[in-house]
């Protein structure tokens, strides 16, 4: 499957009436059971708003309650245009980008990345790993900065979990402590799983705790040894950190989930990412962010 041209997007979607007719179609369709009168029946297009009403008792329903799109005076079809950008983009889409783009102001499409981001993370969902899982953290966007001697960062910290050959999970977490990671592993690895990190302190107990547990020491240079390595997600952090630095220079720490996300969907989606934009205009989870 190629991925959709430009051309190929406008014919698809050439009007706000064939985004919303998608929108019902994806999550509804004819024949529907009405909540109201409780019977199959067809559904009417009404051209005032962006609903569609029962035939038998005249309800109301209206695809874009529950979506990301839901109380936006922006049209469908640049909502629909913002996706197809983020998702033809190998890399993150700056909200001046949208600006442009869409013609909207940039509150606006500031505000339209972050609820894509949302929904990116809502789509791929929380898969749990299993198998060999590479586990890490690192300090992303910000700067350090020397105090009386001490070394303080305003850097955000994510710890990363990757399968070999499969998934990644991302986190932001306050601070590398036991507790701290411990708890993001047993709820996002399955137990029995073997786990490859380096030699910090915060994963000695692994062993203990129904996980088989192999490191390598990076401080001596050991990058990998008998199969054990991290190099899975070191891939996986040169995309995030490029990303962000690229794009946006600097993410702050109340958003970084968001940026996270939107680079944990695109690298769980990478053998084939033609498949993200239909997933997105496709798939509407019922708890959106």
């Amino acid at each position: 499957m190629k991925s959709l041209t430009i051309k190929q997007f406008f014919n698809q979607f050439p009007s706000d009436d064939a985004c919303t007719q998608h929108l019902f179609d994806v999550r509804f369709g004819q024949n529907y059971e009405c909540p109201k009168c409780e019977c199959q029946t067809k559904w009417h297009r009404i051209k005032a708003e962006r609903a569609f009403s029962c035939q038998r008792c005249g309800h109301h329903l209206h695809p874009t309650v529950g979506t990301i799109f839901e109380g936006s005076r922006t049209s469908l079809q640049s909502w629909f245009y913002a996706i197809y950008l983020f998702t033809s983009s190998r890399h993150d889409v700056p909200a001046k980008e949208l600006e442009r783009q869409l013609g909207v102001t940039y509150k606006t499409a500031w505000r339209m990345g972050h609820k894509i981001r949302e929904h990116m993370a809502a789509v791929d969902g929380e898969a749990e790993l299993s198998g060999i899982v590479e586990i890490d953290e690192t300090y992303v966007s910000g700067r350090i900065s020397r105090d009386e001697g001490t070394a303080m960062s305003n850097k955000t910290i994510v710890v990363d979990m990757v399968e070999r050959g499969g998934d990644v999970h991302t986190e932001v977490v306050p601070n590398a402590k036991a507790e701290t990671l411990q708890g993001h592993i047993h709820d996002h690895v399955e137990q029995g799983s073997e786990i490859h990190t380096d030699v910090h302190v915060s994963y000695k107990d692994l062993k203990n705790q129904g996980y088989t547990h192999k490191h390598v020491w990076h401080a001596i240079h050991q990058w990998e040894k008998d199969g054990v390595h991290l190099n899975s997600i070191e891939g996986f952090w040169s995309l995030l950190k490029k990303g962000i630095a690229g794009t946006h220079v600097h993410a702050s720490e109340k958003h970084m989930l968001k940026y996270a996300k939107e680079f944990e969907y695109r690298y769980n989606s990478r053998e084939e990412p033609e498949n993200m934009f239909p997933e997105l205009i496709n798939k509407f989870p019922e708890k959106e962010n």
